[in-house]
């Protein structure tokens, strides 16, 4: 069964304390959410353990917003899959747009860190997505297919039911632009269909593909209506537990 998710990924937001404080609202107010909703909250490293602690027991899950493709050893500043697991992180994004643009990771880098992640218990918020450049060069298409195909056509298939793909119109990040529906459907419905060519109908049609791109409450309802689009990355709409909650309650 298809899973609908809503997870906000707060960046380099936040103190401590602030972060805690938002985790704690938005616990109660998800209290008001149906139940095939799920909430997923990414908050700074430095925040998952007291994070973790505010979401015991509530119907919120618990994102990291990378790790690190070494188990463990001399990697300064890095934070290894395991030492996430042991803080109770259910998930770790992967790839995002920031990532690639920033810190020059790349497709292979990443098919490393999801095999470690997977295999230290954690499930993937995968991000794939085209730039401004290559929506103008006509090249999104092909630039998704070969971001997704890259991570998962190395995966076995009992690994997609721990996957979670994320479209990012890498053009729309924070810029207030947003995708249109009909141009947000139509690139979650291409990863569905390159996930059929390799895994089979059932398992495209199992797999949660969230939009990524500038999603907020006044947005939300259009897009999440869509038949490929099972939810929302939310990036600053997350860091008010209000507008979190209310693109959650667009379901």
């Amino acid at each position: 069964m298809r899973k609908y998710i809503v997870a906000g990924n707060w960046k380099m937001n936040t103190t401590v304390p602030e972060g805690v404080q938002l985790a704690k609202e938005v616990v109660e107010k998800a209290k008001e959410l149906p139940a095939n909703v799920k909430l997923v909250v990414a908050p700074p490293f430095t925040h998952l353990a007291p994070v973790a602690e505010v979401l015991k027991g509530s119907k919120v899950a618990l994102s990291a917003q990378n790790c690190a493709d070494h188990v463990k050893g001399a990697y300064t500043g890095e934070v290894a899959p395991a030492m996430l697991a042991s803080l109770g992180c259910e998930y770790t994004i992967l790839g995002h747009s920031e990532r690639r643009q920033y810190y020059g990771e790349t497709d292979e880098k990443l098919v490393v860190k999801t095999r470690l992640a997977l295999d230290h218990g954690l499930k993937v918020i995968l991000c794939v997505g085209e730039s401004l450049d290559e929506r103008k060069a006509g090249k999104h298409f092909q630039v998704v297919t070969e971001q997704t195909k890259a991570v998962l056509y190395t995966l076995n298939p009992e690994d997609l039911a721990n996957i979670v793909i994320a479209y990012e119109p890498v053009w729309a990040i924070g810029t207030g632009e947003t995708a249109t529906a009909a141009q947000a459907e139509e690139i979650h419905a291409c990863i569905r269909n390159v996930i059929e060519e390799k895994f089979g109908a059932a398992a495209a049609d199992d797999m949660t593909i969230l939009y990524g791109g500038s999603c907020k409450p006044s947005n939300a309802k259009e897009l999440f209506a869509e038949k490929d689009i099972d939810g929302g990355l939310i990036g600053g709409a997350a860091l008010k537990a209000e507008d979190f909650i209310a693109i959650a309650a667009s379901f």
